[in-house]
C-alpha cells in the first residue's frame, strides 16, 4: 500500500504542478504544494521501509529529513549536485528557501493524519 501511496504522492505533484499552471495560479501555488507533498513522499517511503512504524514517528522523520535536505541548501553541495544531475535537483533541491520548512511541516502534519487514519481503519477491518 505504501509504495502505490508514493507513485500517487508523485502524479499529485505533477498534477498540481500542470494544473497550477493552466489555472493560471501564481508558480508559489505549485512550489509549496510541492514541498508539502515532497514530505509527503519521504513518509510514504519511510512507512514502505518500515511497515510498522507509528504515524507520529514516520511524520518525524520524514519532516527531519526535509529540513535536513532544506537547510543543507545552506551550502554549496546541493546546488553543485543539482548542475550535474536532475535527479539531484529534484531530491535536494538547490537553494534554501525559509518558507519550505512551513510546507514541509504541512505536507508532514497531513501525512501523519492520513497515515493515522489508515492505519486505524486497517485495524477496524481486521478486527
Amino acid at each position: 500500500m505504501a509504495g502505490a501511496a508514493a507513485l500517487l504522492t508523485v502524479a499529485a505533484g505533477l498534477g498540481v504542478r500542470a494544473g497550477a499552471a493552466r489555472a493560471g495560479l501564481g508558480p508559489e501555488v505549485a512550489k509549496y504544494a510541492g514541498d508539502a507533498l515532497y514530505t509527503v513522499l519521504v513518509q510514504t517511503l519511510v512507512v514502505l521501509a518500515a511497515p510498522r512504524v507509528r504515524p507520529p514517528v514516520a511524520a518525524g522523520v520524514a519532516l527531519a529529513v526535509s529540513w535536513a535536505v532544506e537547510f543543507a541548501q545552506l551550502s554549496d553541495v546541493p546546488a553543485e549536485l543539482s548542475r550535474r544531475s536532475v535527479v539531484a535537483r529534484l531530491v535536494l533541491g538547490s537553494t534554501f528557501n525559509a518558507p519550505d520548512l512551513f510546507w514541509y511541516a504541512v505536507g508532514a502534519a497531513f501525512a501523519w493524519a492520513l497515515h493515522g487514519r489508515l492505519r486505524a481503519r486497517r485495524r477496524t477491518d481486521l478486527a
